[in-house]
């Protein structure tokens, strides 16, 4: 049997592409939290809330992008989008206010989340159906390798204090992206929805919706993580440059996607995905140990610092690929960016509410007890989808 081509110049463009974005976005993840505390004495709770404040603007575009993108030409929609996203950048350089970041924050979120909706479907309209598990994977790598390097450079250059200089850098990495957006040869689609008329049902996938609320639960911990590891590291005397957690993260994230996009392509998504969410509930129990450890020595301590970093990364990238075909599984062709913005509505809700509660637990109880709500969210994350979840996707699947 012949076997279709997946590394095509448009899928290696697009995924370059991709690369370049989400490095702009991961340089500024663990720096935001410090730059909002000493540039504006910003306390967790308000850190919490602001950073919040860009999931949420992403959640709420999230069902329109999908529509749209359904309705209309991708690629144009992408590259509009990828422009607003960039230029962004620039509003952070001169803004002097609190509110005014926010109001930024805000915004940069609606972009974000229609670029990357249309991404995400557009990779799919290029690559052969027969490697869909495995040609998301491979893009999805490309986030994983930005998150590797662009917190650790944010990070070193945050430590000289020069905030400017990674929203350049930032702007910069995102100016190039834009060009190779801009040569992705993506073909003309037609969607049928063109003819339908708008309800509720054109914003969200129905039969989707029980997998959302597995997904939600268990970016929760993620979310949390991603926001305040740095802080809870340096608080634990974890003195080593924190970016390098990323790194270790980026690693696991990595080494998962070798395997898991081919059993995906082979009909094994909800065993994957399963198997994943185990995978981060061990990462997340490295976590909770860590914390109650506080004042172990430090070779321990960087031991369980690094593997609760490369199994959350591992599980992760594990399930990222899966659960997007399983959207894309439930949901007919001309509806394709429709599953994939309830897909990624799902982890949208999930990392805005962990940036948004983590900031006020570790206001009120510390930095440690934001890992034992993760343990109770991501176990009721497992029993649901192995219960229900799972049953709901055999029967429905179209493909």
């Amino acid at each position: 049997m012949t076997v279709e081509k997946l590394w095509t110049r448009s899928y290696v463009t697009i995924c370059i592409a991709n690369f370049l974005m989400c490095f702009a976005f991961y340089m500024l993840v663990p720096t935001l939290p410090f730059y909002l505390e000493e540039m504006f004495g910003a306390g967790r709770t308000t850190i919490g809330i602001i950073l919040s404040c860009y999931t949420v603007a992403v959640l709420c575009v999230r069902p329109f992008a999908g529509w749209i993108a359904d309705t209309f030409q991708r690629k144009t929609l992408y590259i509009f989008a990828y422009f607003l996203f960039i230029s962004f950048f620039v509003g952070y350089l001169v803004a002097g206010t609190l509110l005014v970041f926010g109001l930024l924050r805000v915004l940069h979120g609606f972009a974000f989340g229609t670029v990357t909706t249309t991404g995400n479907t557009l990779v799919i309209d290029i690559m052969p159906s027969s490697r869909r598990g495995e040609g998301l994977g491979y893009y999805g790598v490309m986030n994983n390798l930005a998150m590797s390097i662009g917190p650790m450079i944010g990070q070193f250059i945050s430590a000289s204090g020069n905030y400017d200089t990674i929203f350049l850098c930032s702007l910069a990495s995102g100016g190039l992206g834009l060009a190779f957006a801009a040569s992705v040869k993506a073909p003309r689609v037609v969607p049928k929805t063109m003819t339908r008329g708008v309800s509720t049902d054109r914003f969200i996938l129905r039969a989707g919706l029980p997998a959302c609320g597995a997904m939600m639960l268990m970016a929760v911990p993620w979310g949390m993580t991603m926001t305040f590891i740095a802080m809870h590291a340096k608080e634990l005397g974890l003195v080593a440059n924190t970016g390098y957690f990323f790194t270790v993260m980026a690693v696991g994230l990595i080494i998962s996607r070798i395997g898991s996009g081919k059993r995906v392509d082979r009909g094994q998504i909800t065993q994957v995905i399963f198997q994943g969410m185990l995978v981060v509930f061990v990462g997340i129990l490295c976590e909770a140990f860590l914390a109650l450890a506080a004042g172990a020595s430090l070779s321990w301590a960087y031991a369980v610092y690094f593997a609760a970093a490369f199994f959350i990364g591992f599980g992760y990238g594990t399930m990222f690929p899966a659960t997007n075909t399983l959207f894309v599984n439930l949901a007919p062709n001309e509806r394709r960016a429709t599953a994939n913005a309830t897909y990624l509505t799902g982890w949208d809700v999930g990392i805005g509410s962990g940036m948004f509660f983590g900031g006020r637990i570790a206001e009120y109880w510390g930095l440690g007890t934001i890992y034992f709500v993760d343990i109770a969210l991501s176990a009721l994350a497992i029993a649901w989808f192995a219960l229900y979840v799972t049953p709901h996707y055999h029967r429905n699947k179209l493909r």
